[in-house]
């Protein structure tokens, strides 16, 4: 039995998506839970060439033998979340989705209230999805539930005794993190962030189990990190050295460019530490270094690479277990039986 947890080590964008499909795909988790804010996160899964932009189911759904969960701390759009039902329904995760029933509910005027703040969306750059107005009804205690909204009715659950009951048994359960640690309400650059933390912590606390249930935490670093919307990002480079470089990237939920940076080390250094890490997977390998593009072996990656991951290990303490190297799902290193 394991109990993991994916987490964003940057400002989100980092490539979980596929790391979480490739885990799905090797591991085989029986419940793949979906932690943080809501559907201000969005990821990008490929699965046979086609690529979906999902931004509440979770995005191990192609695996079809698991349960897919939302936990309790998680703000839901019903119509976000009723349209990617349809739109999978070749993966049938409306017969295997569970909506916890105290899901905080965003309404259409959380939304409007969101597009229409200056300060949100002119200077902190909300996605305008409504979770900053909806998170605030929350702690006012006025946020309506999933269990109010009848056309969820035939997805309400218990997440937390889902989640817990199925690690009593001995099975496999993967919680998803969204949006990145330094988007931390609490821990990140403030007051350029999101409504509530996001980190290991919190999405466990999301999805109803405690931290003795964790086993690893996998914290999830882009090569080159990226961010959207306004704040600070001290290893940005300028968008023509991005240009060259071929990194030219828009987010999954508000077309926005990203904006580019160097890998930054003493942030995922701190990243490792808030979370927890176990774990790093390490993505976008093949932008640092074009020869390793498809690379499936460790040992066939450049010498610049591996003092690039070698680095990484010896400043943060973790190990790289997971390296991606391209897009597609078997475009990747696995050394986690070596550790």
């Amino acid at each position: 039995m394991t109990c993991s947890i994916i987490v964003g080590g940057q400002w989100g964008d980092e490539g979980k998506g596929k790391i979480i499909s490739y885990i799905c795909m090797k591991d085989k988790p029986s419940v793949i839970a979906r932690g943080g804010v809501g559907p201000n996160a969005g990821h990008t899964v490929k699965v046979k060439g086609k690529s979906y932009g999902i931004r509440m189911v979770p995005t191990g759904f192609p695996h079809l033998d698991a349960k897919l969960a939302i936990g309790a701390g998680v703000l839901v759009d019903p119509e976000v979340l009723l349209k990617e039902i349809e739109m999978l329904k070749e993966f049938k995760v409306g017969e295997r989705l569970v909506v916890d029933y105290r899901a905080g509910i965003i309404e259409e005027k959380h939304k409007e209230m969101d597009r229409k703040d200056e300060h949100l969306a002119k200077e902190i750059g909300t996605t305008g999805s409504g979770c900053g107005p909806a998170n605030v009804d929350r702690v006012l205690r006025i946020l309506k539930q999933a269990k109010d909204i009848k056309e969820l009715e035939d997805y309400l659950g218990d997440v937390s005794e889902l989640i817990n009951d199925t690690l009593d048994r001995g099975e496999d359960v993967l919680i998803e993190g969204t949006q990145g640690t330094f988007l931390s309400l609490y821990y990140g650059t403030y007051p350029y962030v999101t409504s509530k933390d996001t980190t290991a912590s919190t999405f466990a606390a999301d999805v109803g189990i405690g931290p003795t249930r964790v086993d690893d935490v996998i914290v999830v670093f882009k090569s080159f990190p990226t961010r959207v919307g306004s704040g600070p990002f001290p290893t940005e480079m300028p968008l023509e050295e991005a240009e060259r470089l071929g990194i030219v990237e828009y987010g999954t939920v508000t077309g926005r460019r990203r904006r580019v940076g160097y890998f930054d080390f003493e942030m995922a250094k701190k990243a490792c530490r808030l979370n927890g890490a176990t774990q790093i997977a390490l993505t976008g390998l093949d932008k640092y270094d074009k020869e390793c593009y498809g690379v499936k072996e460790f040992g066939k990656l450049t010498r610049r690479a591996k003092e690039f991951i070698e680095k990484i290990e010896e400043v943060t303490k973790v190990p790289v277990t997971i390296i991606s190297t391209g897009p597609e799902i078997e475009q990747t290193i696995d050394l986690r039986k070596e550790i």
